[in-house]
């Protein structure tokens, strides 16, 4: 029993889209794994751009393609007959076909047959791996940070994803977990934690950051808010299986009401930070706040640096938006915090 693991490197499949909103998972792979990117495949009609060499199926047997990524949802979640027979012709090229779009890959006939004929995987990324562990409690070695928020959709991802960069090139042995579908395509593996079965959520969170060497740090991507009135259950199930030493806390500036909820409010930082090692401490008695990440996009540098400034001495924690200005601040009080070098 293992979490889902994806073969490198990708070709990251377009087809025929040609709104860039549309393609964020395959942006999001390029900006954050680019090495394990060899390529981009379009079809006929398709103009996003994702900065990769154009590549066809061919190409990408030659380059020694592991997996075709679905970059990119049409609408509705489905997968448009065009697109058939080109991801057939990667299949039986003995290319895994890895997919998070709400048609299940392996539902499709003439995928399925594909795949037994050449070896090749049809990989549905919604799906979490069979016979998943209750969590245990029991203490596991290494060191783990998670990201929480006030809200979904607001950069849990991000940071951890800046944070494990810019932990790496700091000399930290650090790695990302992921814990949503995107977050598993960039890093190649990981549990859809958001799918899991409620009873089972924490037993994949021990799964997904299993013991490790007692200076490596997992630094998980959290799901959902634990204040929330439709995705609390997954966040607390995730935090407690998780057991991380260290969390920091990602908010949106101007989000203050849950979105998609207009009858909630966003909990203030503090309430979330108070709140987290309520439930964390569950697991983790010694589990603490080590900053905040937030997404500043509507202000402009001015008003962004009065902003974390002024937040920062209200809680007393280093703040960031770690896509305007990395995230050091939290790393450096980190490492004070757990004495590292």
């Amino acid at each position: 029993m293992k979490s889902i693991e994806l073969k490198t490197p990708y070709l990251i499949f377009t087809g025929n889209e040609t709104h860039d909103g549309y393609a964020k998972t395959g942006f999001g792979i390029v900006e954050w794994r680019r090495s394990l990117c060899k390529g981009q495949m379009s079809l006929k009609g398709g103009t996003v751009d994702l900065g990769l060499p154009p590549m066809t199926i061919k190409e990408a047997v030659d380059a020694k393609v592991g997996s075709l990524i679905i970059g990119t949802a049409a609408i509705g979640g489905g997968i448009p007959d065009t697109w058939l027979e080109p991801l057939e012709e990667a299949l039986l090229a003995g290319i895994d076909i890895v997919g998070g779009v709400h048609t299940r890959l392996n539902s499709i006939p003439r995928f399925k047959k594909a795949a037994e004929k050449s070896g090749a995987r049809l990989v549905d990324i919604r799906i979490p791996p069979e016979k998943l562990p209750v969590a245990s409690g029991e203490k596991r070695l290494g060191k783990r940070l998670l990201t929480v928020g006030t809200d979904c959709g607001l950069g849990k991802k991000y940071t951890a994803l800046a944070l494990e960069r810019d932990m790496k090139s700091a000399g930290m042995n650090v790695d990302f977990r992921a814990s949503g579908q995107t977050g598993i395509m960039i890093a190649g593996k990981g549990i859809p934690i958001d799918a899991v079965v409620t009873d089972f959520i924490s037993g994949a969170a021990e799964l997904l950051s299993p013991s490790n060497e007692p200076n490596h740090w997992d630094v998980i991507e959290g799901q959902g808010g634990i204040f929330h009135p439709g995705y609390g259950s997954v966040s607390m199930g995730l935090l407690v299986g998780s057991q991380p030493d260290a969390f920091v806390v990602c908010h949106e500036v101007g989000r203050n009401q849950i979105m998609g909820w207009p009858n909630f409010n966003t909990p203030t930082i503090k309430e979330v930070i108070d709140r987290t090692v309520q439930i964390g401490s569950l697991t983790n008695k010694d589990i603490r706040c080590v900053g905040v990440s937030v997404n500043t996009s509507s202000l402009n540098s001015k008003e962004r640096e009065h902003y974390l400034n002024k937040l920062s001495k209200e809680i007393g924690l280093p703040c960031v938006d770690p896509l305007k200005n990395g995230t050091q601040k939290i790393i450096d009080y980190l490492n004070i915090q757990f004495n590292n070098s």
